[in-house]
């Protein structure tokens, strides 16, 4: 029992120390005592800026990898393949065009409100979009999902850059459209906090509900049939919940890449290859990366931050050539 717990109960501390570090760090950093004061209701500039801005900003960052190594697993798992991730089937893309629109044209709405939701809308309709498409096509194997998504990806990155080049102007800037492209985590309110914490902890519910038809579907097709599996309802289902945990990532966080590659990896490597616990310890690895690129990104070029999508690829990026090579080699 305890070699079984100690892989959750090490991946649990290391959270909680880069939660710490994260909630230190910045362009001006803070000490532990800062944090202590600060929990403790004292009435300083520091302390509420602690409170109200570093503090939400690095639980909602954690939340955000959470889900990000949680898709991460989901879409491996439907696809067969170690080097699949959240971004293939359309959904960024699809969050990212909404996000756009919220940036670029006046709505009438609060941009805290209407960012994530437009955002949401784009990711759910994006992978909608290629449901139906597979559909039609009579290709709703997971060959033929991923390459519906790829062809929708690719369309939805015109658009987007085609609105970012009509509608800004001298009032909007295009750096705040990349900025958010290029991934940054959206501060919330404590009560948005509890809004993506509420939402986290469903996605993760909804995961798990899939974790034993992604065990069966590891085996193969004509396998996970005999075991009773309707492989041809499983995979569509299983794709547009990992949407969605990607969806709600990408409204909070905009487009971080490489976090659900490896995030599987990793958690892989720690509690073995059933979904059941790969699912959980996926989020986890997820939540700490995360933690830890945004700790990073708002502090090392003081007083600009660096886009956190940017620290996730200089990182990720030789971590999939590795992968890719491996399993080249493996072919």
């Amino acid at each position: 029992m305890t070699a079984i717990w100690r892989p959750w109960t090490g991946a649990g501390l290391f959270l909680l120390a880069c939660l710490l570090l994260a909630a230190c760090a910045g362009h001006q950093w803070a000490s532990p005592a800062d944090l202590l004061s600060a929990l403790a209701g004292e009435d300083s500039l520091r302390s509420r800026l602690l409170l109200q801005w570093r503090v939400p900003r690095v639980l909602a960052a954690a939340l955000v990898g959470a889900l990000l190594g949680l898709s991460g697993a989901i879409f491996q798992g439907v696809f067969r393949n170690p080097l699949a991730e959240p971004y293939l089937l359309g959904a960024s893309g699809g969050a990212a065009l909404g996000a756009t629109v919220a940036l670029l044209v006046p709505l009438g709405m609060p941009q805290s409100l209407t960012l994530p939701a437009l955002a949401f809308a784009g990711a759910w309709g994006s992978t909608m979009l290629v449901l139906a498409v597979a559909r039609v096509a009579g290709a709703l194997d997971a060959a033929g999902m991923l390459l519906a998504g790829v062809a929708l990806a690719a369309m939805l990155g015109a658009l987007r850059s085609f609105l970012m080049l009509a509608l800004s102007d001298e009032t909007v800037s295009l750096q705040v459209v990349l900025s958010w492209v290029l991934g940054g985590i959206q501060t919330p309110s404590w009560s948005g906090l509890g809004l993506l914490a509420a939402a986290s902890a469903a996605c993760l519910g909804v995961s798990l509900a899939l974790a034993r038809g992604l065990d069966l579907l590891g085996l193969g097709t004509e396998a996970a049939q005999g075991f009773g599996l309707d492989v041809a309802r499983f995979t569509p289902r299983a794709v547009l919940a990992g949407s969605l945990v990607v969806a709600v990532a990408v409204a909070y966080g905009g487009l971080v890449a490489f976090v659900g590659l490896a995030a599987p990896h990793i958690a892989r490597w720690l509690v073995g290859p059933l979904h059941r616990a790969v699912l959980p310890a996926s989020a986890l690895t997820g939540a700490i990366v995360v933690t830890l690129a945004d700790a990073i990104a708002r502090s090392v070029l003081p007083p600009a931050e660096i886009p956190l999508g940017l620290v996730t690829a200089v990182a990720g990026g030789p971590f999939f050539i590795v992968l890719l090579a491996r399993r080249l080699r493996s072919a």
